[in-house]
């Protein structure tokens, strides 16, 4: 999205829209939907949640999501245009490494047992030693589509220190346990960047949003290089576009993938293009388009999160999606 309260959208954005013929539509919508505060209502969904997901960028201008946990609480906000996390990355996550003033950061704030998510653009003001404050760009809801019901339970104090594990750092080839993963995962977050965002700049914004679909709706290719494609169904939304624009104009994404019976973490970072039509699209029931990512890199860290959820009960919109042939 566009930095200015007075351009919702920026040349990406527009150009998906006008693509499929909603340009003029969601102009208007935009002005009236994304807000420059948080109102009420998204204030208090921040304050009641165990987890936030946040997109950035590092020193390469390679978009990453994340995940930061705490007891309810950790998310506070002083005023609508200020969000206080109080929590640090996990160990070997990149953002570990890029928290300070001036980043650009996409927030997402979802409770899966309701359905709800509101999202969050801004710059981080402040640094220190328990987290950061994050200052306000643009504020706006998402509808509850495609995501699956899940209560969250915790495994062990979210206060106590997190226990030492072992970072994978892996290339463009995948380790089988994060092929398995992807495989079988029904929900993941990707981040993504407008094209003048830069690492520790302020300037246009990074993004974080959701995806869902029945399990093993991601599909796992393996090139002859060693280097992995995922392929994924892009299915009806809110056509603001914000993920797909963004890529448009600059072609990369972060995946995020969570283990939500073992409190894996797996990451993932590389080239990202958007698929508009063909066989590939018409072969997986309601897909509107296709989005690929060639993995450049990925972390796999595994039982790092204090967290495990219950069994899901999934979106009524996927009972008529598709599966990959």
């Amino acid at each position: 999205m566009s930095s200015s309260s007075n351009a919702p959208f920026h040349e990406g954005e527009k150009a998906v829209q006008a693509r499929v013929g909603v340009r003029d539509k969601m102009e208007g919508i935009g002005h009236r939907a994304i807000r420059d505060a948080m109102p009420e209502q998204h204030q208090e969904l921040f304050r009641k949640l165990p987890t936030l997901f946040v997109g950035s960028l590092d020193a390469q201008r390679r978009p990453w999501a994340s995940v930061l946990v705490g007891a309810p609480g950790f998310i506070e906000t002083p005023d609508e245009r200020t969000l206080r996390i109080r929590a640090r990355p996990i160990d070997g996550d990149p953002l570990e490494g890029q928290l300070a003033p001036g980043l650009p950061l996409g927030l997402l704030g979802i409770e899966p047992h309701t359905r709800r998510r509101n999202r969050m653009n801004g710059s981080i003001e402040a640094v220190d030693d328990t987290g950061f404050t994050v200052g306000v760009d643009q504020s706006f809801g998402n509808c509850p589509k495609y995501i699956q019901a899940r209560e969250p339970q915790w495994l062990r104090d979210p206060g106590a220190p997190a226990p030492r594990h072992r970072v994978h750092a892996l290339g463009p080839a995948l380790n089988e346990p994060a092929c398995a993963l992807i495989g079988r995962a029904d929900t993941l977050f990707i981040a993504s960047a407008s094209p003048h965002a830069r690492a520790h700049a302020g300037a246009d914004g990074v993004d974080v949003s959701h995806r869902g679909g029945q399990r093993g709706f991601v599909r796992v290719d393996g090139g002859a290089d060693g280097q992995v494609t995922l392929t994924l169904p892009d299915f009806q939304g809110n056509l603001m576009f914000n993920t797909l624009g963004n890529i448009v104009a600059w072609p990369h994404a972060g995946l995020l993938f969570i283990d939500h019976d073992h409190g894996d973490v797996l990451q993932l970072t590389g080239r990202a293009e958007v698929i508009w039509d063909g066989p590939q699209v018409q072969s997986f029931a309601l897909a509107q388009r296709l989005l690929q990512l060639r993995v450049d890199e990925a972390r796999w860290l595994p039982g790092v999160l204090p967290l495990r959820w219950s069994a899901p009960e999934f979106a009524p919109q996927l009972a008529a999606t598709g599966r990959w042939p």
